[in-house]
């Protein structure tokens, strides 16, 4: 077994994540793009019980959060999820597809990312899609194979900015925030099907703006004191986002009518822009940097993947060779931005979007149970951060009820 990413006859990934580092880096994967186009939307299915959707949908990946905390400290190594699996069911086949179907979820998304990423580039410079694509391919390529201490640190610095933007909104719109006192009443649902129903398909909505802090685990063989540190930074990650998003969809509920929030395509734009008096501009480029964020930290976390699938023998050898002078995957790296590249420059990408949560929910219902298959081989190893038994089971059910939910709620729309 190879223990904490040290791998026999080989050069290792370099450990230089500290604690704070990896809440940055986890911020950055989990609180992106998606708060920045999602409060409308989301204002629009659940109306002033939007807030109460946000936090339903975060008690409900908090779950499987502490799922993959544990088993990051059972398990501290790359290939995250794979790992997990492998050691559940004791199997390379499902280890392997599992690990696979992890680096297609964040390709697409990240390929996705892109194509939006030219979307907001388009209102400030007007230039071809494909040379966009092209051009910041090879730019977050390049980044990722620096340095993880580099990556990473960019990567924070920009997930730095991203909270600004949305305490920024908090801070402008305050005033809307103080009728709170005198308003709350209209965010406690009443007991009818009808209002439950709209918080319900909100918690659904509001679910996929907590995907994220599954990226944090492969970067495990990078990160100080991984067995302690790792489990405290998915937790903080997450009751940060949390706080963030409830304050975020609150403020916003209370400054415009959520059928007006709904008709915007910039929400957090447009609630700028109405009570700092300015165009919104900041706003935007801040939501153009969330955007490219995102996009860097998939990159990141394929290419994390394919070196651990390849260091414990399951993709070929060559995947996890490390460059001397940057100690990073080079060759994987480079693999998991051509899927990018060629994934963007295909467009059409809506289907495959909306299919990557359901991947990520299918990846959640089999890492809880392959906890839950562990638990019962070694209940409390020493050394680990250790849930109760009913976390697991709770987040496996959770996990499969969601998918089921959003398969139904797909075919409805279709």
């Amino acid at each position: 077994m190879v223990k904490d990413g040290a791998l026999s006859n080989k050069l290792g990934l370099k450990r230089s994540l500290s604690l704070s580092q990896m809440i940055l880096y986890g911020l950055g994967t989990t609180i992106g793009a998606g708060i920045y186009a999602l409060t409308g939307e989301l204002a629009g299915t659940a109306g002033y019980f939007a807030p109460m959707s946000f936090l339903i949908a975060s008690l409900i990946a908090t779950l499987t959060a502490l799922s993959f905390a544990e088993l990051s400290s059972r398990f501290p190594q790359a290939a995250g999820a794979a790992i997990y699996v492998r050691e559940g069911f004791q199997s390379k086949f499902i280890s392997t597809a599992i690990g696979l179907l992890v680096c297609l979820a964040g390709l697409v998304s990240a390929a996705a990312l892109l194509n939006g990423f030219v979307g907001y580039l388009q209102i400030f410079i007007n230039l071809p899609d494909g040379l966009i694509i092209i051009a910041m391919s090879f730019l977050l390529g390049g980044i990722a194979i620096w340095g993880i201490n580099v990556s990473v640190s960019l990567a924070g610095l920009i997930t730095l900015i991203e909270v600004g933007g949305l305490v920024m909104i908090i801070i402008v719109s305050r005033g809307a925030l103080a009728e709170l006192p005198d308003r709350w009443l209209e965010f406690i649902p009443p007991f009818q099907f009808s209002s439950w129903q709209g918080i319900f398909l909100g918690a659904l909505l509001a679910f996929y703006a907590f995907i994220g802090f599954e990226d944090m685990v492969v970067v495990a063989e990078e990160v100080k004191d991984v067995r302690q540190n790792l489990p405290k930074a998915i937790i903080l990650t997450l009751a940060i986002t949390t706080v963030l998003y409830i304050l975020i969809m609150m403020t916003a509920v209370l400054a415009m009518p959520p059928t007006e929030l709904a008709q915007s395509n910039a929400p957090l734009s447009t609630l700028y822009q109405r009570f700092s008096g300015d165009n919104g501009t900041i706003i935007s480029v801040i939501g153009l940097l969330a955007i490219i964020n995102g996009a860097l930290i998939q990159i990141i976390m394929a290419s994390r993947v394919i070196y651990g699938l390849s260091a414990h023998g399951q993709l070929p050898v060559i995947l996890s060779t490390v460059n001397q002078k940057t100690q990073t995957p080079v060759l994987a790296t480079f693999i998991a931005t051509a899927i990018v590249l060629t994934l963007a420059l295909l467009g059409h990408l809506s289907i495959l979007a909306e299919s990557t949560s359901i991947i990520m929910l299918v990846i959640f219902s089999v890492v809880n149970l392959s906890l839950i298959r562990i638990k019962h081989r070694d209940p409390s190893p020493l050394g680990s951060t250790i849930f109760p038994l009913w976390v697991p089971m709770l987040g496996f059910f959770v996990s499969v009820f969601f998918v089921i939910a959003t398969l139904i709620n797909m075919s409805f729309i279709v």
